[in-house]
């Protein structure tokens, strides 16, 4: 089995935080054999043993053995990856959870568990629990620590009331246990059967508004012109791109939900559409190829990026896709737009 990655935008927020702080970069680089020039490409992935490294030698070199909670509560997902873009997409938290589930191994991959259920949502008598459920946790608790003051920071913005009620880790209580209780603000249980977060459960209906400054690189004014344009078309075909439009991210696009929404049945929406001389899937597909060239001669997106703009959970089955419908790969059509060979799409 190929060794898990993260993706280069992480470690690089990572390297550039511990230089904030004070790490000499040539040494970090040295250290954790993660040549700084291989984190400019979002598209780039970083073995997981260099990250691992690249943390212990920040953490040595910040003289900040709390780096991995610091890490989690300054840097907002969104800044450094689509998967925080699509979570800030979300109509509600629980759709939210639901699209950091999917799309979490776009930022980190672990090893031992499923590609869409690193976390849980476990009811017991105390309540309801996020339990994360990778193997080893121990062998690597900077990613928890990590992981978890990133979610208990960053709800903070979508409502009054705490998100995280309790904590639980399995690994010791460090040195540092007094950041824990500072971040979190609530009770901490080390040497736990399990990595876990109980969450007020009200928070699973709160309405996801905020739209960071990461979204306007991606939903620029050519996509909202589309948009408009989609809304304002009589076809049944403009009708459905409407509606698959705000939704093409989270790769919900069957028949059914759509012809649930214009108020048909599946059969009427496959025959109004083929009058239109046009399949569903026909008119899947050609958005998806229309919106993937936008974002990638716009330049703004890397392509894994795009692959999950466009709703897929797999980058290497957009790539496929994408050379089936342009006769080209992603990524060439991306260098020729940044070569002014092709235009804006």
């Amino acid at each position: 089995m190929a060794e898990p990655t993260v993706g280069a935008g992480y470690a690089r927020e990572l390297m550039t935080l511990a230089t904030s702080r004070g790490a000499d970069p040539a040494r970090l680089a040295d250290l954790s054999g993660i040549d700084p020039a291989d984190l400019a490409d979002q598209d780039n992935r970083v073995p997981f043993g260099r990250y691992v490294a690249l943390m212990r030698a920040a953490k040595a070199l910040t003289g900040d053995p709390a780096l991995a909670l610091h890490y989690g509560e300054a840097v907002d997902l969104s800044e450094i990856s689509v998967v925080g873009l699509i979570a800030h997409a979300a109509e509600t938290m629980m759709h939210a959870f639901a699209q950091l589930n999917r799309y979490g191994r776009l930022v980190v991959e672990v090893e031992g568990v499923g590609p869409d259920d690193r976390f849980q949502m476990v009811r017991d008598d105390e309540g309801l629990w996020l339990v994360d459920t990778r193997t080893n946790a121990n062998d690597f608790p900077e990613l928890t620590e990590s992981t978890f003051a990133r979610m208990a920071c960053r709800s903070r913005q979508f409502g009054d009331t705490p998100f995280v009620m309790a904590v639980q880790v399995t690994h010791p209580a460090p040195a540092h246990r007094a950041e824990y209780d500072r971040i979190f603000q609530a009770p901490v249980t080390f040497d736990a059967p399990r990595n876990a977060l109980r969450v007020d459960v009200s928070w699973s209906n709160n309405k996801v508004a905020l739209m960071p400054r990461y979204v306007f690189g991606v939903l620029s004014e050519h996509a909202q012109a589309l948009l408009e344009s989609l809304e304002a078309s009589r076809s049944v075909r403009g009708r459905v791109e409407s509606l698959l439009l705000p939704v093409l991210h989270t790769g919900e696009t069957g028949i059914d939900r759509i012809a649930g929404q214009i108020g048909v049945s599946r059969q009427t929406l496959f025959r109004r559409l083929k009058a239109e001389g046009a399949t569903f899937e026909q008119v899947v597909d050609a958005l998806r190829c229309r919106m993937a060239r936008h974002y990638l001669t716009g330049g703004k997106v890397s392509v894994n990026e795009t692959a999950y703009l466009v709703g897929f959970s797999e980058p290497a089955a957009f790539s496929r896709a994408f050379k089936r419908w342009t006769g080209m790969s992603p990524r060439d059509l991306r260098v020729a737009a940044a070569q002014g060979a092709v235009g804006a799409v």
